[in-house]
């Protein structure tokens, strides 16, 4: 049986059908065509299928799809500054977010595979925490795993989206 749900996702309400047991990530890559959110180990661990749901990062391999019925999501196509998940021509870096910009002036991602979830729990983390120590850092960042940058360019590119946020307020 299937259930018809509403998303808002990156602003913009999406209706779809889903099986009861749909998790959040496959809505999204696989009945919306979002495919930013990655799917990494499936049980919760990894990060990668971070995304913000009301503003809070969430494990959308964790969550099934009927149980966000009418929640906002974002997802990492959602953080552009111009705020839409498909322009008509590539994003440039003036319209990415101090986030996303700040890991790539960094070089804060290698792979890219964990970047989505990253750049999610990042944005949540600066949102309530503007100037975080490195402390606090390691710690907003610790549900993430990346196996490639040893997580050094990563600290420092939080620290740089702190200082670019900090810069547009």
């Amino acid at each position: 049986m299937e259930h018809e749900i509403t998303l808002v996702v990156n602003g913009t309400a999406r209706r779809v059908r889903v099986p009861a047991r749909r998790l959040l990530s496959d809505c999204l890559r696989h009945d919306l065509g979002l495919t930013g959110t990655h799917v990494g180990c499936e049980h919760g661990v990894c990060g990668c299928c971070t995304v913000l749901l009301d503003g809070q990062p969430v494990r959308s391999c964790l969550t099934f799809a009927v149980s966000v019925d009418g929640a906002e999501i974002t997802t990492v196509e959602g953080l552009a500054r111009d705020g839409s998940e498909r322009p008509s021509r590539p994003h440039g870096v003036e319209a990415m977010s101090a986030v996303q910009r700040a890991f790539a002036e960094c070089h804060g991602l290698q792979c890219g595979f964990c970047t989505p979830g990253f750049l999610c729990t990042v944005t949540a983390m600066l949102r309530d925490n503007p100037a975080p120590t490195d402390e606090e850092v390691l710690e907003g960042i610790s549900g993430n795993l990346c196996r490639c940058t040893g997580y050094q360019n990563i600290v420092k590119a939080v620290h740089r989206a702190a200082e670019l946020l900090a810069e547009e307020a």
